[in-house]
């Protein structure tokens, strides 16, 4: 562990998901990465993982319930599925896993395409303080860290991954609508 807000090594983290999800695992099951983090981990479980994995990609940016506050975030990806989401088993993977609403976003975009017959989930870290009901299935590693700061996965230009803490965004809460 770094010293920086004890936070795990990530290639670490990425070593314990990976043995969690060895032999849990469908040989066949779809490995969807939510951009960023989420993305370079997919492609990473797919190459360490055994069977054959089809891999693909997932911005929640236009399904997150905080866009009308926040508004759309810079770099906007394009959502790619290249694989039947009707009757697959899914394993989202994400980086970081706190409110769960990125996740609830992903599965939301999900069911645009198609309704998978089991999706699962898969995190780099789990943070806690959760405001929906959403639980990871596989997870490289815990840790609780203050809600005034968010923990970001990094990438290097050969590839390894690592884990820093910034100041966490402000968010705004939206005013609750009065029924007329």
């Amino acid at each position: 562990m770094t010293p920086d807000h004890g936070l795990p090594d990530a290639e670490a983290a990425l070593a314990a998901l990976v043995e969690r999800m060895r032999g849990a695992v469908a040989h066949d099951a779809a490995l969807v990465g939510i951009y960023s983090g989420g993305a370079w981990l997919a492609e990473r479980l797919a190459a360490a993982l055994p069977g054959a994995h089809p891999l693909g990609f997932i911005d929640v940016s236009y399904y997150r319930d905080d866009y009308a506050v926040s508004g759309l975030k810079p770099n906007v990806k394009r959502t790619s599925l290249p694989f039947d989401v009707s009757g697959a088993t899914i394993v989202l993977v994400d980086d970081v896993l706190y409110t769960g609403r990125s996740v609830r976003a992903a599965i939301n975009e999900l069911f645009d395409f198609g309704r998978p017959e089991r999706i699962e989930l898969a995190v780099l870290v789990d943070r806690g303080g959760r405001e929906l009901p959403i639980e990871a299935t596989y997870t490289g590693a815990r840790l609780a860290v203050a809600r005034d700061l968010s923990i970001v996965l990094s990438r290097a230009s050969e590839g390894t991954l690592s884990l820093g803490v910034e100041p966490a965004r402000r968010r705004e809460r939206a005013e609750p609508r009065v029924a007329r």
